[in-house]
């Protein structure tokens, strides 16, 4: 079969964050993708394009905990010690080298469609364009998130950021970007995906224009540009408004929400985390308290659990299973724009966007008082605290906690208890940008983060 050739090429791209980790060069024999079609196909392969992405991140999160004896039992030592912030030296380059082998397959397509003689005005050619740009946005946005500091406009040139693969040449040497020249790579690809992409598309996974919008919000959020987040916020919630009615749940079931369901904006799952895994996390305590009895998200994301007592595990992920999703929603999207109008001034667009949300998640017998804070300090912890609770287990924590911190206002210190010994990490710590794997290090000259 002419896809599974195709796809055999890229075997060895399980190491294709740099040159040195390729042990040979793919067989020659093997159909190399050439065509229109072949581009396609490499776009559509969900299970590498939209799955696998890092989780380091969410492990060092504080929206759960473990049991000593859980602890111990986490067979995978680096992510046991990633639990507890360790900065030690770390093995496994899994983390790093499933988002660079999306990399590889979106350069080999835009290296594709570079040689197409014909049909560069298609909408075809666009579409499949616009889609390479957006998986390789995406997949740098997701490693910045782990191995880089929290977007900070004066020090951005000068920390360092991760390697901007734009081609498939596998002998090309890699080196560390600046954190400047990383997000401005991103916001690059993303653009070009906004004007190639479609409005529609039929492919569940592939990503369309209101996907673009959505993950150009996201950057700009995490950059502290508010006046661009707020602005591709609302031009994503324009084609894409729909939320899903909670209501139209069985929130009591194993896995209540539906897969590739209205709001999902772009499927993306992260690789496996065995601290974070259905039965094994507990939730925390003060954020499962947070949310209101009669907010449905308290059922539907969580399950009870007597061991501890009175403890809960999580079941919200929108895979409905047990992956976790790190994708796009269209409700993550009103809680940018209503961060980024609040921090505008811009107070009743901010509260329509909260309102909007959380009316949907409330239980349709219990009448919903919406928010009507006028300050717009408190209007702005408020969403932040919404954000948290919309979230949960979804790959955003990690990266706010980074983009919070550099504001003294919100700054955290986060904790964790295990048997007798305490682990902290500070606002601002070097560690919250993890290690790159030794690994990596060893067969590449790249440099390892700052310590």
């Amino acid at each position: 079969m002419r896809y599974v050739n195709i796809l055999h090429i890229f075997i060895v791209l399980l190491c294709s964050s740099c040159a040195e980790f390729l042990d040979k060069k793919p067989d020659i024999k093997l159909v190399v993708p050439k065509t229109l079609m072949d581009a396609d196909l490499l776009l559509n392969d969900y299970a590498t394009m939209n799955t696998g992405y890092p989780v380091l991140g969410e492990i060092g999160a504080d929206d759960y905990y473990l049991t000593v004896q859980r602890w111990e039992a986490v067979s995978n030592y680096e992510q046991r010690m990633a639990y507890v912030w360790a900065d030690e030296p770390y093995t496994d380059a899994i983390q790093w080298q499933r988002p660079y082998k999306v990399v590889y397959i979106a350069n080999q397509v835009l290296d594709v469609l570079n040689q197409q003689l014909q049909d560069k005005t298609s909408d075809e050619f666009r579409r499949i364009l616009g889609g390479a740009h957006f998986y390789r946005a995406f997949a740098f946005h997701q490693l910045l998130g782990v191995h880089c500091p929290a977007y900070e406009s004066d020090k951005a040139s000068k920390e360092l950021g991760i390697p901007l693969r734009l081609t498939p040449d596998v002998d090309e040497t890699s080196k560390r970007a600046s954190l400047k020249e990383s997000y401005d790579q991103i916001i690059a690809d993303l653009n070009i995906a906004i004007a190639n992409l479609p409005i529609v598309e039929i492919a569940k996974g592939r990503p369309h224009k209101a996907s673009a919008y959505a993950a150009l919000a996201r950057v700009y959020l995490d950059m502290g540009n508010y006046e661009q987040g707020y602005r591709y916020a609302d031009s994503c919630l324009v084609l894409r408004p729909d939320l899903l009615n909670f209501n139209t749940l069985s929130v009591s079931s194993n896995f209540p929400i539906p897969r590739f369901n209205t709001e999902v904006l772009f499927p993306a799952l992260a690789t496996v985390a065995t601290p974070m895994a259905a039965t094994t996390a507990l939730i925390d305590t003060l954020l499962y308290r947070a949310y209101a009895n009669d907010d449905l998200r308290k059922k539907a994301f969580f399950k009870s659990n007597n061991n501890p007592v009175n403890s809960q595990y999580y079941k919200g992920s929108y895979d409905q299973s047990n992956t976790l999703f790190f994708g796009i929603t269209t409700s993550e999207l009103y809680l940018i724009k209503a961060e980024t109008a609040s921090r505008l001034g811009k107070l009743a667009e901010a509260r329509d966007a909260i309102n909007t949300l959380l009316k949907s998640r409330w239980d349709k017998n219990v009448a919903y008082v919406p928010v009507s804070e006028s300050d717009g300090n408190k209007l702005l912890r408020l969403i932040l605290d919404e954000r948290r609770k919309e979230l949960v287990f979804r790959g955003r924590r990690w990266t706010d906690l980074k983009r919070l911190n550099t504001d003294t206002s919100f700054q955290t210190t986060l904790k964790r208890i295990v048997a007798d010994k305490i682990y902290t990490l500070p606002p601002n710590d070097l560690r919250y940008a993890y290690r790159i794997s030794e690994t990596v290090l060893e067969l590449s000259s790249l440099a390892q983060n700052k310590r």
